[in-house]
């Protein structure tokens, strides 16, 4: 998203994480703009029995955690490494200064902002409503379009595992391995070497 001479030249650091590392928890105070490098981060929380519900997924060159900084208040989800990886990290007063100086970095922002706002907007009735077939569409659909902007049939090579997908869509593992293989047989998608594609 910003560039990385531009987050360098603000004073930000390439922090590296072992898989599993928290990089904040839910109700930490947000004091840092935090960017991909390399590896992947997952957005999470645990309801009171225990099951993770995924709220995002960040990969290469995607930030995540930002809307905290704007309204002054705490993460509401723990951020933890997927894999091994590298993250620029931007303390708050040097990312407010870096938007002041470049305008076209904030629109950028707000651009992100709102189509995760618009995605949780439509997850939030799906999971009310909809068939599991249906929301994991959604969810690869949302991913392949708007995050990776690919068109082709069968072009987008998930890079979830199951129990991912289980914890984005709020459904059990058993469910989506049922509904996916159904997918496949309507054509929805296509399994290669368990894989899925769509």
């Amino acid at each position: 998203m910003i560039t990385t001479d531009l987050l360098l030249d603000f004073g930000a650091k390439l922090v590296s994480y072992d898989k599993g590392d928290r990089i904040f928890l839910e109700k930490q105070s947000a004091r840092n703009y935090y960017q991909v490098h390399s590896g992947g981060v997952k957005m999470n929380n645990f309801n009171e029995e225990g099951k993770e519900f995924i709220q995002g997924i960040f990969q290469e060159s995607e930030s995540f955690g930002e809307p905290p900084l704007f309204i002054d208040v705490t993460y509401p989800a723990n951020a933890e490494a997927l894999s091994d990886t590298y993250i620029y990290v931007l303390p708050k007063p040097f990312f407010f200064d870096l938007l002041n100086t470049h305008p076209e970095e904030h629109l950028k922002i707000t651009d992100t902002l709102a189509r995760r706002l618009y995605y949780k907007a439509i997850m939030a009735s799906e999971l009310s409503s909809q068939e599991p077939e249906h929301r994991i569409l959604r969810i690869l659909d949302y991913l392949k379009k708007h995050v990776y902007g690919l068109e082709a049939p069968f072009s987008f090579k998930v890079n979830l595992t199951r129990q991912q997908i289980a914890d984005l869509t709020g459904l059990r593992v058993e469910t989506v391995i049922r509904a996916s293989k159904c997918l496949e047989k309507k054509g929805a998608v296509k399994i290669l070497k368990r894989k899925l594609y769509r």
